[in-house]
């Protein structure tokens, strides 16, 4: 991709997603981007203004602001607070249009400030990508789009082409071969975290509804890598049964039920412990993607929960409330890396830049302090360029 550019993009473009381009095809154009949002139907649209609403208000309240502050001698320390310059969205397009994706990483980082944002999405048949994802990016105001997916358009973004302009930051989940290639050019560009499969862990105390239950690890089972992980943790061995019996009655009625029961019998399981505490302590092992709690007094237990990406209290709270419209990101770490990571938020799309305003007369006072420090490392350059300012600073009356 680095060495040929366009020429590399179209022969992946045809070899992988079936679809010839020309370079000069490779953005949507502003006509196409208006066009799908006026034939969105209203309801949907709707539907996707008042997510987007929620995300916002949401990601809001994130905001970080640069700050700094006086230490004595006329000495400013502080931190400047930027955006990003430029970033790339990936947007699943292929078993799914995977709009939400889009709100979810666009929203903070209009947000923050970001000044340029580009999106890549598969094409379809028609070279373009699918139709609500175009016209969710009108909605948000997204001028550049490209109908590019994979591998090919983690590597377009990330060393640039004559089409498409490099990037800073790449975010979005995709396929196996997108995240692989987000692996591969982290330190050209940045990149979020590498999203994996979805992950739900439900901690259920004998009150559940197991329909509830069923229904709730059936949402993440009919991802369709296979690979999605679904656990339901009890202390009741009763309720397992009825949660066993009704995700079977469940899976009867899905269309990608398929997909669902491949995900069930490799990473599905339902899981007896003796108490919740018990339960906490297997949740917090797993650090799951999302867990729910759907117990008698969800907020007893809240403090407990160390390790999750998502915690969702309550029967009401069920996890796709989180995935499309209460305003929280769904872009959640996983494979246990909850343990040290959170969700995607303004944050990501923030760099600080550390302020150091010395004057001469802090210097003077410690200024042989540092040159101690720095001759213990073996630094005598670094001690020298403080000794050659106190040496002036002393030969001024």
């Amino acid at each position: 991709m680095r060495a040929r550019g366009d020429e590399a993009l179209a022969e992946f473009t045809e070899k992988f997603d079936r679809v010839r381009l020309r370079p000069e095809q490779f953005r949507v154009p502003a006509a196409a981007l208006a066009a799908a949002l006026a034939a969105l139907d209203p309801q949907l649209r709707q539907a996707i203004e008042e997510a987007a609403a929620n995300i916002r208000v949401f990601h809001e309240c994130q905001r970080v602001n640069s700050w700094f502050m006086e230490d004595d001698d006329g000495v400013i320390l502080g931190k400047k607070v930027l955006p990003i310059g430029r970033v790339g969205i990936c947007v699943p397009g292929g078993q799914a249009p995977l709009f939400s994706s889009l709100l979810m990483a666009a929203i903070p980082a209009q947000v923050a400030g970001v000044p340029e944002l580009c999106v890549v999405s598969p094409p379809q048949a028609d070279g373009r990508p699918h139709p609500t994802i175009l016209a969710t990016a009108q909605l948000l105001g997204l001028t550049e789009v490209y109908g590019l997916g994979g591998a090919q358009a983690v590597g377009a973004m990330a060393f640039g082409t004559a089409t498409v302009k490099a990037v800073d930051k790449i975010v979005g989940p995709g396929s196996l071969y997108t995240v692989a290639a987000k692996q591969q050019v982290y330190g050209v560009v940045g990149i979020e975290m590498i999203p994996g499969p979805s992950e739900l862990v439900v901690l259920a105390d004998e009150q559940a509804d197991p329909r509830y239950v069923a229904a709730d690890l059936l949402s993440q089972a009919e991802h369709g890598t296979g690979f999605e992980a679904v656990v339901c943790i009890t202390p009741s061995a009763e309720l397992a049964g009825r949660v066993h019996q009704a995700v079977e009655e469940q899976l009867a009625r899905l269309p990608r039920a398929e997909a669902a029961r491949r995900a069930l019998g490799n990473f599905g399981a339902l899981v007896v412990v003796p108490d919740l505490k018990t339960g906490i302590e297997l949740l917090n092992r797993l650090a799951p993607e999302h867990a729910e709690l759907l117990v008698q007094d969800p907020w007893a237990w809240v403090d407990q929960v160390k390790n999750a990406g998502a915690l969702f209290l309550g029967p009401a709270s069920t996890e796709p409330v989180g995935d499309y419209f209460a305003g929280t990101n769904h872009v959640l770490p996983t494979n246990g890396a909850a343990r040290f990571s959170s969700s995607l938020g303004v944050a990501d799309f923030l760099k600080t830049t550390s302020i150091v305003a010395y004057t001469p007369a802090r210097l003077a006072k410690v200024g042989e302090q540092i040159v101690r420090l720095a001759l213990a490392e073996g630094f005598e350059a670094h001690a020298e360029a403080v000794r050659l300012r106190l040496q002036d600073y002393r030969s001024k009356p």
